[in-house]
Formats: structure tokens, C-alpha cells, sequence
């Protein structure tokens, strides 16, 4: 079975956000969106980039990367093929994938929940 790396991501943002984030704390989504990418990008329960690994799990990781190798064709041409699969292992190319679908999936996330940010700022203007 292929694993799904833009929804478990969008997953893992969505549970960061109802763990960790105030909406008040925010004037706007995009204030939002970009507290979001600067914080998540090294944040392991998302991105796994912080230290270096988000399954620590190598079997694991290489299971997410089987079927994936486009998309980490795609984050190697972006990030300018700073990960070497064959000498850096799966963990990385797993966390290379997830670096490089952070911004879409953030942003499908804060998709899903701009509803509840809006009603958030409503009933602080009451």
C-alpha cells in the first residue's frame, strides 16, 4: 500500500494546530500560515527535521518511501539534492519528503480550519 505523505502531514499540522496553537494569538490566517511554516519545518512530530527522523524507525521509513520515489525526486530537485538516499538512509528521504510538502499541507490544513479561526475572531469582537 502506497503511504499517503500529504495527508499524514496535513494530519500531523492539523493536530499540532489543536494542540499547540491559540487562534487568538493570530490577526490573520496568514499570520497564522506563517508561524506555521517557520515552526513546523523543525518540528519532529511533523517534519521529523529537527532530528532527523520521524518514524525512528528505519524499516518504517523506508515502508513510507516505497512507492514515494517521486516525490522524493521532487523534494531532491527542489532542496537541490541535499539528501543522498544511499548514504543518508531512509529516515532522511522520508524527512526530505516531508520538508518538501510542508507549505501545501499547511496550507490544506489551515484550509480546513478557516472556518473555526474565523468564528474564533467573531466572538472576540462580541
Amino acid at each position: 500500500m502506497k503511504y499517503n505523505y500529504r495527508e499524514a502531514v496535513k494530519d500531523d499540522v492539523l493536530e499540532y494546530i489543536n494542540n499547540e496553537i491559540n487562534f487568538e494569538d493570530f490577526d490573520t490566517l496568514e499570520d497564522l500560515e506563517e508561524h506555521l511554516n517557520d515552526v513546523l519545518f523543525n518540528e519532529d512530530s511533523v517534519t521529523g527535521n529537527a532530528s532527523g527522523s520521524y518514524t525512528f524507525n528505519t524499516y518504517e521509513a523506508e515502508e513510507n518511501i516505497c512507492h514515494n520515489f517521486d516525490l522524493l525526486a521532487d523534494a531532491l530537485d527542489e532542496f537541490g539534492g541535499a539528501c543522498d538516499i544511499l548514504r543518508d538512509g531512509a529516515e532522511a528521504a522520508d524527512v526530505t519528503i516531508r520538508c518538501y510538502l510542508l507549505g501545501e499541507c499547511i496550507a490544506d490544513a489551515l484550509e480546513e480550519i478557516e472556518s473555526d479561526f474565523d468564528e474564533a475572531h467573531e466572538s472576540e469582537e462580541v
